[in-house]
């Protein structure tokens, strides 16, 4: 769903704020937007290991905040942005195997 530029300005600043709570491991409400619940159900859905979760949110934030920086005209979910990555090649050429290969 695109969206003009003003409200997609107000809503990165919102998933900024989401993106936060997640990170600090307290979210201190009870009420959320559409569109959060479905960025939660997406992060939830992608199943990411404990030992390197909070790092690839944190990459995952910033991908998120160029990805609409660049004219992306939605919020990036987390599973697209597990996708592209996966989809980068490393220097060899061969697609990477892990998010941390293709972020190196």
């Amino acid at each position: 769903m695109e969206e003009n530029i003003f409200e997609l300005e107000a809503r990165l600043h919102q998933f900024n704020r989401l993106m936060q709570e997640i990170l600090r491991g307290r979210i201190q409400r009870n009420t959320f937007q559409p569109w959060e619940v479905e960025i939660l159900l997406d992060i939830e859905a992608c199943a990411l290991r404990d030992s390197n979760r909070r790092e690839i949110l944190r990459r995952y934030q910033k991908a998120a905040n160029r990805y609409v920086d660049r004219g992306g005209r939605s919020l990036l979910k987390l599973s697209e942005y597990l996708e592209k990555k996966h989809r980068l090649p490393r220097d060899g050429g061969a697609p990477a195997t892990s998010v941390e290969a293709a972020e190196s």
